[in-house]
Parts: C-alpha cells; structure tokens; sequence
C-alpha cells in the first residue's frame, strides 16, 4: 500500500474533522454495544417470570427498554456525524486531489502528452480518484469502526464471560490471515482491470472524435466490433476481480456461523451448569452479531483499498512526472518582438526524428517573415519553438536579445497570439471562442476582431449570430470559418508577435488578402511569422525561409 502514502498529507490538513469523525465512530459504538447487557437482564428477568408464572412486564423491564430505544437512538445520531465528518472530509479531499491533477495536467509539456492518451488521462482523473475517495471515506471510516467496536465489544465480553470470549473470538486472526492473503490477488487484479478501462476510455474518446471519419466510411460495424472486444475484455477481468473478492464474504459468513456454533455449544454447556444464565447468552448472540456486518465489511475494504492503491500508483505516475518546460522568471515586462534562432536544432524524443538541424535566423520586431517548405520540413516545429511549447536540443532562441527560456513564460505568452495548422474550437458559443484569449471582453471587442478576420459576415448570417453554438471541436462550421475565428481569437490579445501556422490554408486567395491588409492595418507593430505552402501568404512578408527536408537548409 506504498501507493497511499501520498495521501497522508491530506489526512493532517483534515485532522480535525478525522478527529471528531474517531470520537463519534468511539460514541456510537460505545451506547450500541452498552445497551446490549439491558437485553440480557430484560431476557432473565422475563425468563424468571415465566418460570414463576407471572404475566406481563415489570418496571424494570420497561427501564431496560427505555435505555435500549434511547441508546439506539443515540447510536443513530453518532453514527450520522461520523458519516457527516469522514466522509465529508473523504468529498473536501477529493476536490483538493482533482484540483492538484488537473492542475498538474496543465504543467505537462506537450511532449507528455503525446507519449499517453487522452482517455487514459482522463480516466485517472475520474476513476482513479472515485476509487481513492472510497478509500479516504468509507475505507477509513469502517476499518476505525470495526477497530473501535471490536475493542469496546471484547471489555463487555470478557466482563460476560472470558473463556467465553476467548473460544469466539479465537477465529478472528485465522480470518485476518486469510483476507491478507486474498488482498495481494486483489491488488494485481484490481490493477489489470484498471489498465483495460483505460482501454475502453481511449478509444471511445477517438470514436467519437473521429466520428465524421467513422461515418464517411461506413465502419460503425467495425467500430462496434473493436468496443465489444474491449468491453468483454473488461467485463472478464471485472468479473474474475469480483469472484475473488466473493471469497471475501464466503469466509466471513463462515467464521461467523463457527462462532455462533461455539456460543450454542459452549454457553449451553454453562448453562446446564449453572455457570451463564440465559440472558448472558442471549448477550453473546448479540454482541457477535454486531461484529458480524463490520467484519462483513472487511473484504469489501480490502477490495476497495486495494484498488485505491492501484488508482493512487497510476496517479502518482502522472504526478511525479516533471515537465520539460520549466518556468524559472515570474517578472512582468514588455516584449518587442525581436526574433533570433542561433544553431536551433530538435529531435522529437518520441520519435527521434529529427526536425530541425542547426537553423539560423533572424527578423526585428514589427518584420514580417514567411517560412515555407515541403512538408515534414519542420515548419511547424519552428512555430511549437517560438511558443516554448518544446525547447530545442541543440541551440538557442532568442527574443529581444534574451534565450527564451530565460523569459517569464505566461508573461511572454501574453504578448503572443498563435493561430495552430488544426483549428480546435471549444464546445461554447462564438462569442466565448473568440474572447477566450483575453479576459471579460467586451461585444463590441469580439464584433472588431471578427471583422479583422473577415468572419463577422458570417457570423451575423447565423440565426443566434454571436451566441451560436460550435458544437464540439466546431464540428457545425466549415473549415474556414473555424481557422478564421481562431484568427480572431489569437488577435484579439493586440499581439506584438503573431505566428500562423499554416492556418490560411482552407480560406480562398482573396479571404486571405483581406485578413493579412487588415493585420497590416490593424496591428502593423506585430511581427509576424507565417507559415505557408502558398506563395500568395508568403507575398507580403520582408523575409522568406525555404526550409528543404531533413537537411533544413534555407535560402533568404
């Protein structure tokens, strides 16, 4: 269970809600089990009754039973504020840990997020931390319950009888042994059934992404087939996960009827002997059968701490990774825009293909320049480098004099507005896409940036016009109304370094003309780079690069 270790932190900050959850797991089950010895003394004082012919019940029974309703009701109420304080600290502990993941994701480089999949992230965020939480509120609170009752249980029972308590309870250790040993089955099955939900995760994500494509080419069957195998896949491991956690449960029931066994027989024997009256036994019946569902529940703990573990290793994995790009300046300063690549060379690890080799440039600030090439050239490279999305492996880049990576990062991307080659709207409405880049701009902001873009016009033909819905990835516009809005998106920061990578490629000549006279125009200060396979995109620019594969030799 190293795994859970990390977990630890989260338990101190909540200590004081852990705290009082202990001290109402110790009350309740303190006035559950104390009111156990009324019902014996009720049994005797009933059975002496009998014996002696009377009829109906005594004062003191009637005391006996207004402790025991009021103990059960005592018992319910401490019971509520143990739930109302673990497992509300198990939910705040939850929140923290998805925060601190997602917070995490957004640190990775990206070239950590292509060594995994999308699914997979996701299913660490959403299935791996349910099942930690299970260990942090349920996990927690009944393994300190059946401690706490098992406890306050043997002093009653030893004070009822010892070499009673001592034969029932003898069978307790031989089942802890056997949970230990079915727990390490669990743990490995737990973690393979992990692994294919993860599986299912990935490619339902790519089917539905890739739908249009799944459609155009009639392979839903396929599809299905491919997720069907996955799912029985799944379902044969969660199946074999649950006829081993089954054990669980079949071995606890039969420890518990031993020992009901053993208290039949054993306390029988004592009262023929006069030693234990029948209420003492009728005390044992009860005192072993309040242990009966928290031990029931010892396997399902097991289970779930197990696939805690395994949720908290995957977790972990993502956790410890340390991401490339590393933000070392947090100082606030303008940027010019002056642009220098010295001996700029990168190999993608991935891959190990290498990009770029020792390329050199250099354009001042409110220049434009136009990198073209062949593709797998490495023009996009040059824009991921510009961005810091990856640092080069041989070289430096400089920006205003300074190697980029000794800029403030989030300061330096603010004065950068990026048009990516895949245009990728978010599910909301146009307005929010546009603006996005910024924070609460206004309408008439947005209208003016559309306009640049040479995309208001279609966007007013819409009926909800601004407020009109792009579907996911903006499945409902065309590909030229989906880059021009990501044009606009990018200029609506008032960048004074813009770079398009290869993002005029679905606009027609005279579309593109008008949006770069309009940058011209509207953000003439900017420099640009743009990256281009058409000689019309390239037209305005001061400089040209032509990068040739491989060699990535260049002509000025």
């Amino acid at each position: 269970m190293k795994a859970l270790k990390t977990l630890n932190p989260y338990f101190w900050k909540h200590k004081i809600l852990l705290f009082w959850g202990v001290l109402f797991i110790i009350a309740s089950n303190f006035f559950n089990i104390y009111k156990v010895q009324f019902v014996g003394k009720s049994v005797d004082i009933l059975a002496s009754f009998a014996k002696e012919g009377h009829v109906g019940f005594s004062k003191q029974v009637l005391i006996y039973v207004a402790i025991i309703v009021g103990c059960s009701l005592l018992t319910g109420f401490f019971t509520f504020m143990m739930r109302q304080t673990i497992i509300v600290a198990s939910r705040r502990i939850e929140y923290e840990l998805k925060n601190k993941i997602y917070k995490h994701y957004q640190e990775l480089s990206l070239t950590d997020y292509k060594k995994t999949t999308i699914g997979d992230l996701m299913n660490r965020l959403s299935e791996d931390v349910v099942a930690v939480r299970m260990y942090l509120g349920p996990g927690v609170m009944y393994v300190a319950n059946l401690i706490v009752l098992l406890l306050i249980t043997s002093i009653y029972m030893v004070k009822t009888d010892a070499s009673m308590t001592l034969w029932t309870l003898l069978p307790l250790p031989i089942l802890s042994f056997l949970i230990y040993k079915v727990s390490s089955i669990i743990n490995k099955k737990s973690k393979i059934m992990q692994k294919s939900q993860s599986a299912i995760s990935t490619f339902v994500q790519d089917s539905f992404s890739g739908i249009r494509v799944v459609k155009f080419f009639a392979k839903e069957k396929y599809i299905k087939k491919n997720y069907s195998v996955k799912v029985t896949d799944y379902q044969d491991k969660a199946l074999d996960l649950a006829k081993t956690e089954a054990y669980f449960f079949t071995i606890i029931l039969f420890v518990i009827g031993l020992l009901n066994v053993a208290i039949i027989l054993i306390g029988g024997q004592k009262y023929i002997d006069g030693e234990l009256s029948i209420g003492k036994i009728a005390d044992f019946f009860m005192y072993i059968n309040t242990l009966i569902f928290p031990f029931s529940m010892v396997g399902w703990v097991t289970s779930v701490n197990q696939r805690a573990e395994a949720s908290m290793q995957r977790i972990n994995e993502f956790l410890d990774k340390k991401s490339d790009i590393v933000n070392e300046n947090f100082d606030v300063y303008p940027i010019k825009g002056d642009i220098e690549f010295k001996n700029v060379s990168y190999v993608y690890p991935n891959t190990g293909i290498k990009a770029l080799d020792n390329l050199s440039f250099k354009i001042d600030a409110g220049q434009s320049l136009a990198i073209m090439g062949k593709t797998g050239s490495g023009k996009s490279t040059i824009a991921l480098l510009l961005c810091r999305l990856i640092d080069p492996t041989e070289g430096e880049i400089l920006i205003d004099g300074k190697n980029l990576k000794e800029h403030n990062l989030d300061n330096y991307r603010n004065y950068i507005g990026y048009i990516p080659q895949e245009s990728y709207l978010f599910s909301d409405s146009i307005e929010t896409n546009i603006g996005f880049a910024i924070d609460n701009p206004s309408h008439e902001k947005v209208v003016e940036y559309a306009k640049i873009a040479d995309v208001d016009k279609n966007i007013t033909g819409f009926k909800d016009q601004y407020k009109t819905l792009v579907g996911e990835r903006g499945v409902m516009l065309s590909g030229g109304q989906k880059q021009r809005i990501c044009i606009a998106r990018a200029l609506i920061k008032d960048p004074n370094i813009i770079i398009f990578d290869d993002s005029l490629s679905a606009l027609d000549t005279e579309t593109e003309q008008n949006i770069l006279e309009n940058i011209e125009t509207k953000i003439h200060n900017a420099t640009s780079i743009i990256i281009t396979h058409r000689e019309s995109s390239a037209q305005r620019a001061d400089k040209i690069i032509n990068l040739t594969e491989i060699t990535n030799s260049l002509t000025a």
